[in-house]
């Protein structure tokens, strides 16, 4: 600041963090699989080719509950994971998995993924909603490593060990006769 000479003065500078206790903001990690809701966008185009069939016949209208079903299946239908559990979501029900209850995870032929929980009436099996194979590294990282990752790809040391490395050299390289 200037004062009437001109000179610049300097004022103490104090963090005012020190003086109040701020609460510390921590980020919610947490991972959503779902149909993308811009799938949303072609519900339009969709009402505007079911219009010329609705009005052929008479309740023909009911056609107009596909694009309402179809909206609310987008909309409710996920699997959301938190580091506290998951949360899987239905058309009709929804259901929530602890980490503790969680005694492993089922693959199915086309890569989806159930969670396979126990509980009091034994095991029982969970359908994850749009949840993957290639979406256990996501697990794996909000489940502090509960669910472990077969992939490796959140491995810490990444392969980059000078020992491996070294004895894969050996091993690939061919041994001359003595």
């Amino acid at each position: 600041m200037a004062d009437e000479s001109g000179q610049t003065q300097e004022q103490p500078v104090t963090d005012r963090r020190d003086e109040q206790d701020e609460p510390v903001v921590r980020k919610q990690r947490r991972a959503v699989f779902r149909i993308p809701l811009a799938s949303l966008i072609t519900l339009p185009l969709l009402l505007f080719c079911i219009t010329p069939l609705a009005f052929t016949a008479p309740g023909m209208q009911a056609l107009y509950l596909l694009p309402v079903a179809l909206t609310v299946w987008v909309v409710r239908v996920r699997t959301v994971v938190t580091p506290e559990g998951m949360w899987a979501y239905t058309l009709t029900s929804s259901r929530h998995i602890p980490w503790d209850e969680l005694s492993s995870l089922a693959v199915t032929k086309k890569a989806r993924i159930r969670a396979v929980v126990t509980g009091a009436s034994g095991e029982e099996t969970v359908s994850l909603p749009h949840a993957r194979l290639h979406h256990v590294p996501v697990l794996s990282l909000l489940s502090n490593g509960r669910v472990p990752d077969p992939s490796g790809a959140l491995s810490t040391d990444g392969g980059t060990d000078s020992d491996s490395d070294s004895e894969a050299k050996d091993v690939a390289r061919p041994t001359s006769p003595a």
